[in-house]
């Protein structure tokens, strides 16, 4: 078996080789460096691009996570991926992707290792270190939604020094926690062929369907928890005990009151913080 080199370039034909799918990365647009992959899968989504296209860049200049965060692109390292999809949904369920995808990701990540769990509503955590993480941004009017891009950024082969300091204890790839290179090009195209599964379930049977095996990967049901939700431009700090995810997708939280709340949007926080022995 030929090894797999750490740093060798992206080719198309190599992630192709790697992929089953009828829609997801079959048109694929591959670039050294962009400034972020969810900005050029936009511009490509207005000029009329189908579903399924995907942007994959070796190297960011501004990426970007939630909540106007910053995403560490170091170049030749990992895989920073964006994707056209145009649901045929309601704006209002379009929160519920995020989980789709993120389902999706954790399961093309447990083919390398199991230990890998969801934050919801958009991270990947192992032994309570960021490996993912997933900005949608969508475009939606009177008329229902135009288009979504969802933004998929995993540590594949970064090293310790490739994360900012502030970040560093916090971050991890799938390399520092197997102590094996990760095959990039297999990795995207197993990574494509899981979200075009899940996001045709999802449309085809709701998010109930995939609720269940999205609660077998969360690291949040049972622990006590602080959520700052973000709905209708409206901030609240919610504490209480996650009870996992509604049918709907949104997080139930029940306060110590017994109030049930179900979060819609928000950043999570543990209370007691990850136990790192668990995964």
């Amino acid at each position: 078996m030929t090894a797999v080199s750490m740093h060798a370039p992206l080719t198309v034909a190599d992630i192709e080789k790697h992929l089953a799918t009828r829609r997801f990365g079959r048109r694929l647009e591959l670039f050294e460096e962009l400034d972020s992959t969810n900005t050029t899968a936009r511009e490509l989504a207005v000029a009329g691009a189908d579903e399924g296209t995907t942007i994959i860049t070796e190297s960011q200049r501004r990426g970007r996570g939630r909540l106007g965060r910053s995403w560490a692109s170091p170049a030749h390292r990992n895989l920073y991926l964006s994707l056209v999809l145009r649901p045929s949904c309601s704006p209002a369920v379009l929160p519920q992707l995020t989980l789709v995808l993120g389902l999706a990701a954790a399961e093309a990540v447990r083919e390398w290792t199991a230990d890998v769990k969801i934050k919801w509503p958009n991270d990947l955590l192992i032994a309570g270190r960021k490996l993912a993480g997933i900005l949608t941004e969508s475009v939606a009017d009177d008329a229902g939604v135009q288009f979504v891009i969802p933004g998929i950024g995993v540590n594949l082969n970064s090293e310790p020094d490739d994360f900012p300091p502030d970040v560093r204890s916090l971050a991890t790839s799938l390399r520092m926690v197997t102590g094996h290179v990760v095959d990039r090009p297999g990795f995207a195209g197993r990574l494509l062929n899981h979200c075009e599964a899940r996001y045709d379930e999802w449309q085809r049977d709701g998010f109930h369907a995939l609720a269940p095996a999205w609660e077998t990967y969360s690291c949040l049901t049972g622990r006590a928890i602080v959520v700052q939700s973000q709905e209708r431009g409206h901030r609240e700090r919610i504490a209480g005990t996650a009870m996992g995810l509604a049918d709907d997708g949104t997080l139930r939280v029940r306060a110590a009151n017994g109030a049930e709340h179900h979060i819609v949007a928000g950043d999570v926080s543990v209370v007691d913080g990850y136990d790192r022995s668990l995964t």
